[in-house]
């Protein structure tokens, strides 16, 4: 098969691609990344054939000229509060959601860019990751089968649902589907024929969230198991050894970091800690002059593969980014989720549901928290219990090939 995986300049979310895409690689198809030219180096540096479309988009650089670079969410500053599922509560959110994000970064120079390489590649299949619509357009322009990959809860779908079986509750001029008067004139344009649901949720969707941990939606999954990557990186000397006490990561994640230019914690907010019994592995960035601050008990480094690393700690203290969030799942490793944002919520109640962590909304509640983790030998017992008897038992990226194959032959055109 010639397969095609199509994902918008972030990089966190491209990672979520890469076991699978070298799957199918090593099973002898031939594939392709395509994506906007900012994110040419690290294709290649994870050993897959780039191919830049289109340009950049200038999403971040208009939510920095708006001041709301930190749309990520803060790390535990101001309480979190979820939508309820109401119009007024879900509908102006998932309206500004496609308006604003969704046709921010598939910029039109990049949906036009992928349409004119998929039409000299001639791809079988195109997997796209799930806010990366120029894919399905892309696929439906060149009668090729199409599939998302969702490495996270299914937010935009479930706010979707929500949008579309409320929306006889809101005023008529905002009743009109978003997502279909955007992409039914990209498809008139490309040739791609007439607006379908398969365009927002694929023809099928490549899930590796466990099952506990979705959302009720219709939709056809084809489950598969989460394979972290985390990037070019080294493992470092220190790893090597065992901790002598209870190791603990607190990482903000890079996705931050790269919006908004800062980390989610600075270093003095690690006192919090320092009289505690743990080595903390902290991945912030160290300012010039703050070498004083750091507590003793605590390993500053700027970047470590969570992979490497998670296998040796006690806990994990996170802001519920997706791929932190898998990645301490597969480790077996209790979760404290710091996060103001109203997805931790979700995160949150599955963790509680299964008693493998913990979610707090503001920083005074950190300490507590993290306290409780490492002392009830419970959460650990239930984090390794929901790797062994949930996340592994998904299918790996290479048991699912022969499922594509099938599909894929079952629906391009």
């Amino acid at each position: 098969m010639r397969v095609l995986f199509a994902t918008h300049s972030e990089k966190t979310h491209f990672h979520s691609l890469i076991p699978l895409a070298w799957a199918l690689r090593s099973a002898g198809h031939d594939v392709y990344v395509a994506s906007q030219p900012a994110l040419t180096e690290e294709i290649t540096r994870a050993g897959l054939t780039a191919v830049p479309v289109g340009e950049d988009h200038t999403f971040l650089k208009r939510l920095q000229e708006a001041g709301q670079a930190d749309f990520s969410g803060g790390f535990g500053q101001n309480g979190a509060v979820e939508p309820p599922e109401t119009w007024a509560g879900q509908g102006p959110l998932y309206r500004a959601f496609v308006d604003f994000y969704m046709r921010g970064v598939n910029n039109d120079e990049f949906v036009a860019g992928l349409v004119d390489f998929a039409r000299h590649f001639r791809p079988d299949l195109v997997i796209w990751e799930p806010y990366s619509f120029a894919g399905p357009v892309a696929a439906r322009a060149v009668g090729a089968a199409h599939a998302r990959l969702v490495f996270s809860p299914d937010y935009f779908q479930q706010m979707r649902r929500t949008f579309l079986r409320l929306r006889h509750e809101a005023p008529e001029e905002q009743r009109a589907d978003p997502l279909e008067a955007w992409l039914g004139p990209l498809l008139e344009r490309f040739g791609g024929g007439g607006y379908a649901e398969d365009m927002a949720v694929g023809q099928w969707t490549l899930d590796t969230v466990p099952a506990e941990a979705r959302f009720p939606l219709d939709v056809r999954r084809v489950p598969m198991r989460y394979v972290p990557y985390n990037g070019a990186a080294t493992v470092p000397g220190w790893l090597h050894e065992p901790p002598t006490r209870p190791r603990v990561c607190l990482t903000g994640g890079v996705t931050l970091r790269n919006q908004a230019g800062h980390d989610a914690l600075a270093v003095a907010d690690l006192r919090m800690f320092e009289d505690l019994d743990i080595e903390l592995v902290a991945t912030l960035r160290q300012v010039p002059g703050e070498e004083e601050t750091i507590p003793a008990n605590t390993r500053l480094v700027d970047f470590v593969p969570l992979l490497a690393l998670l296998p040796s700690c006690s806990a994990v203290i996170h802001h519920a980014g997706g791929g932190t969030w898998n990645t301490a799942l597969a480790a077996g490793v209790p979760q404290l989720l710091v996060a103001d944002t109203w997805y931790a919520l979700h995160l949150g109640r599955h963790l509680r549901s299964v008693g493998a962590g913990l979610h707090v909304s503001e920083r005074r509640e950190i300490r507590a928290a993290l306290e409780r983790l490492l002392e009830d030998p419970s959460f650990g017992e239930s984090a390794r219990r929901l790797r062994d008897e949930r996340v592994l038992a998904l299918p790996t990226p290479a048991d699912v090939v022969p499922v594509l194959e099938k599909l894929t032959a079952d629906h391009r055109a």
